[in-house]
């Protein structure tokens, strides 16, 4: 296994033409590169970052997110919280899109579990410094600003807008769980998107904040975030009737190839097919940002635990788990954890020990680097069963001592991105449903 495939947090570069054709909505499909932020392409690539400071920056940020997570799940706080969060100065994903007319060239931190877009905007009131321009409203001849009762106005929560009485115009502010910010004007703009096939689809009135006031931890690569979440606002939501509501990823682990990178595709591209495909229920919950799925059991070779998380023969929820690209690794209700980390003890049989970062609950010793471990199977709802190889759930944190990838949490459980390597993963926001299909990533067109 390579240590560094521990970092799912992608960087998505789209290749972009100055000549770009106008598909019709009802055939829109197209697929983009999204590049590892730590492979030789990505512009935060260090090579000075050994394999076991990647495997800590990963664990690091997984535990950041959940603890935003943790918050919106709080009945008392969430309607004092933003819709989403990222971590900014992780750079999760970067995703460049073209904004305005003429088209401006805007690179964001793409983010499953974010809602609005937004980019940095002249004028700054204060901007936080970026390597390529600022994108400025005014000289573009399709922006406009939306009114205070516009409907994406009101898709804000109350203490994240506020009406400009004397311009009659909506405005934003976010702040986020590092203190980072960003505040400005509700508006709509025409996007253009490219593809790996060398074409450009334009989009007209895509809404999306224009900041005009940022600051924190953001990355200088990086001009916003590019939602790609569940809510109304998210960039997916708003091409919904165009991609018919699909969209799919496909995972690689790291290592694979400097030239080559990981997928995902919109629309008619991402459609996932074929006699091994399995599909399990999307559940309507709130908050809408984020993606929930159903968890009836792991299992730990061929011993299967039931995922009761409070009491042996407590009924399964629906919707107890969410599925998310930004978090690298799985999180797993505390009460249900203790019995898994047990079987997984008892089926090792090797010395247990603890992991020297105090990061990672169940460590074993592996003299050589080599030890038998086993495959563990996440069961969802409706039979869809992911069977997940060792190197989808230990990793190496220093030399001869591997750990369980997967830990416990007292609020929310999240199927992490290192569970989803090398499988081709559909969302069906129409049909309410995501597939997964085992594939070779790396093959994957």
């Amino acid at each position: 296994m390579t240590p560094s495939s521990l970092f799912f947090c992608l960087i998505v570069i789209l290749s972009f033409v100055h000549v770009f054709s106008r598909v019709p909505p009802s055939d829109i499909g197209f697929t983009v590169d999204i590049i590892h932020r730590d492979s030789p392409l990505s512009p935060l690539y260090n090579s000075s970052a050994t394999k076991f400071d990647l495997l800590r920056n990963a664990i690091h940020r997984s535990i950041s997110r959940s603890r935003h997570f943790t918050k919106l799940f709080d009945p008392t706080s969430i309607k004092d919280q933003i819709q989403s969060e990222i971590i900014p100065s992780g750079g999760e994903y970067f995703m460049e899109v073209s904004v305005g007319t003429p088209p401006v060239k805007v690179l964001g931190i793409a983010d499953t579990g974010s809602d609005l877009t937004w980019t940095q905007c002249k004028p700054c009131v204060q901007c936080y410094e970026q390597k390529i321009s600022l994108f400025d409203p005014k000289k573009s001849t399709t922006y406009k600003d939306l009114s205070c009762d516009s409907d994406s106005c009101n898709a804000l929560n109350s203490n994240e807008r506020r009406c400009e009485v004397n311009k009659n115009t909506c405005a934003y502010s976010y702040s986020y769980g590092d203190r980072s910010f960003t505040k400005g004007q509700i508006a709509t703009e025409k996007f253009r998107i490219g593809s790996t096939k060398g074409f450009s689809v334009s989009i007209p009135n895509i809404v999306f904040g224009c900041g005009h006031n940022n600051g924190g931890t953001f990355d200088g690569f990086g001009s916003g975030i590019v939602g790609l979440g569940g809510g109304s606002l998210s960039l997916v939501s708003q091409l919904s009737d165009s991609i018919n509501g699909k969209f799919s990823y496909c995972l690689m682990p790291e290592g694979s190839g400097s030239n080559v990178t990981s997928k995902i595709s919109f629309g008619a591209n991402s459609i996932v097919s074929g006699p091994k495909v399995v599909s399990t229920p999307l559940i309507d919950k709130e908050p809408s940002t984020y993606y929930y799925l159903t968890l009836e059991g792991i299992s730990v070779g061929k011993n299967r635990l039931a995922y009761s998380p409070d009491f042996p023969m407590s009924e399964i929820e629906d919707g107890n788990i969410i599925i998310d690209s930004g978090t690298t690794l799985t999180l797993l209700s505390s009460g249900f954890y203790e019995k898994l980390a047990s079987a997984l003890e008892e089926t090792v049989q090797v010395e247990r020990v603890s992991d020297p970062n105090g990061l990672l609950n169940v460590c074993f010793k592996a003299e050589g680097g080599n030890i038998d471990l086993p495959i563990i199977t996440l069961h969802f709802k409706g039979g869809a069963n992911l069977e997940l190889q060792p190197h989808h759930t230990f990793a190496a944190v220093e030399e001869n001592m591997v750990c369980f990838t997967m830990i416990p949490s007292n609020d929310v459980s999240i199927v992490g991105n290192l569970a989803q390597i090398d499988f081709l993963i559909g969302y069906d926001l129409k049909e309410k449903k995501v597939s997964f299909k085992k594939t070779d990533c790396t093959k994957h067109k």
